[in-house]
């Protein structure tokens, strides 16, 4: 493996240890590695264990009052935007091409609304309850 695919960054959605809700911007660092010989190398960063993974959809209007994640999972944002709110009010909206962790199964949650006309269509990878190192 060599160096050479920089860094990325998602969102991570997570509770602190009085159930106050919080965004953290996290970076990921990327490496080249010759994944799929003999096509060109690509660029990787280290594997999480997946457990499952499916589509979201959710219609314009939607909304999503004050609610926890039902699971650890990441949400890979296809199309439409989706205005999430954590409980420190910080606000952020998030469409294609966004990766959200959420983290915050416990605590007040989050409350998530569709923006604007279009269907929100995302990818959901649900991930183990905790990191397994």
């Amino acid at each position: 493996m060599q160096k050479g695919g920089g860094m990325k960054k998602y969102t991570r959605v997570y509770s602190d240890e009085i159930g106050e809700t919080h965004f953290e911007d996290v970076e990921i660092d990327l490496v080249s590695v010759d994944f799929a010989p003999p096509a060109p190398a690509l660029n990787l960063s280290v594997f999480t264990e997946a457990k499952n993974f499916g589509f979201v959809n959710a219609p314009p209007s939607w909304y999503g009052d004050w609610h926890p994640t039902p699971k650890r999972q990441v949400f890979v944002y296809i199309s439409g935007k989706i205005e999430a709110r954590v409980s420190d009010g910080e606000v952020r909206v998030f469409g294609p091409g966004s990766v959200t962790l959420l983290e915050d199964t416990t605590g007040k949650g989050h409350t998530s609304r569709v923006v604007g006309d279009e269907e929100v269509l995302c990818v959901a990878v649900i991930l183990p309850l905790h990191f397994s190192e």
